[in-house]
């Protein structure tokens, strides 16, 4: 069972089901309102917890109630969560609008921007849960200078670490060196990479760059050529958030199992198309078996 540490946003999810997103000024009607686990760092823990890996999360929730219950899911996910700092602000959140399967954010970090790079020094000289990874997977709803101390600590004790840049900003060159693993959305590229297309990017990061296109598959270079993985074809979509955190955490463990990233990004790709299926940036995670069932 691979090890898996996952540094990132750990947020309550504020959802809102609507058949028409309003105009400024407009008030409209929802269909349904809801609460959820998410945060892109939770997401994708829970979702490589759910495949198969030995998972811990490393960041911040509030002391309010919202703190408890996050730290409450971990726990019923098997996610580790003695890592994970109280702080005296609210926890992370996100409002999120549904409309006709597609998603729109609004983001509120909170407790997530007081993780530090100081709270990542507290586990290494505390605990042996980043020395011992396998992988560490960290995206972007935490502090910039966190990401970048814990890619330099990573890349200095030799433990693979894949980076997801979202919410997307600009990377130097000797940070994508250090990473081992990047895996932007396109719109993310766009910004990561705005005077290269893709293919020449891919070439340029070959086994390292991999950029997911939803719908349209999953693109990257393996050193000889461009290889494109088709994405599973699903035709009841039902909720699209936290696919890519999905296809992320499920990646993770294929690749920290072993799986070469072909296979890893069919792995991942499996698991997004289970997951848009069901409500929830968690909820559709999907366990191991199920993923198997649909490769």
């Amino acid at each position: 069972m691979p090890k898996i540490t996952v540094a990132g946003s750990i947020s309550t999810d504020f959802v809102v089901e609507t058949d028409k997103r309003p105009s400024v000024g407009e008030t409209v009607e929802g269909r349904t309102f809801t609460t959820s686990f998410g945060g892109k760092g939770a997401n994708q823990a829970i979702a490589a917890a759910r495949a198969g890996a030995e998972t811990t999360m490393l960041g911040a929730v509030g002391d309010d109630i919202f703190g408890e219950k996050l730290v409450m899911n971990f726990e019923e996910n098997e996610v580790d969560s003695s890592c994970v700092e109280r702080v005296t602000q609210s926890s992370g959140s996100a409002f999120i609008t549904l409309s006709k399967g597609d998603n729109s954010i609004i983001y509120i970090p909170g407790a997530n921007n007081s993780y530090s790079p100081a709270m990542i020094d507290k586990v290494l000289k505390g605990t042996h849960i980043i020395q011992e990874s396998d992988m560490v997977l960290v995206q972007n709803e935490i502090p910039e200078e966190t990401v970048n101390y814990l890619i330099r600590t990573c890349n200095k004790l030799n433990i693979p670490v894949l980076l997801n840049p979202a919410p997307a900003r600009k990377l130097g060159n000797k940070l994508i060196e250090q990473v081992t693993l990047l895996t932007p959305n396109e719109s993310e590229f766009d910004i990561l990479f705005p005077e290269m297309d893709l293919n020449k990017a891919v070439e340029s990061y070959p086994n390292k760059l991999i950029v997911t296109l939803g719908s349209n598959g999953v693109v990257f270079h393996d050193g000889q050529e461009i290889q494109f993985i088709p994405a599973h074809k699903v035709k009841n979509v039902v909720d699209t958030t936290g696919a890519g955190d999905t296809f992320n955490g499920a990646f993770a463990y294929a690749y920290s199992s072993g799986l070469s990233i072909k296979d890893s990004i069919r792995f991942g790709n499996a698991a997004a198309s289970l997951s848009i299926q069901k409500n929830g940036a968690q909820e559709g995670a999907p366990s191991l078996e199920q993923i198997k069932s649909v490769i």
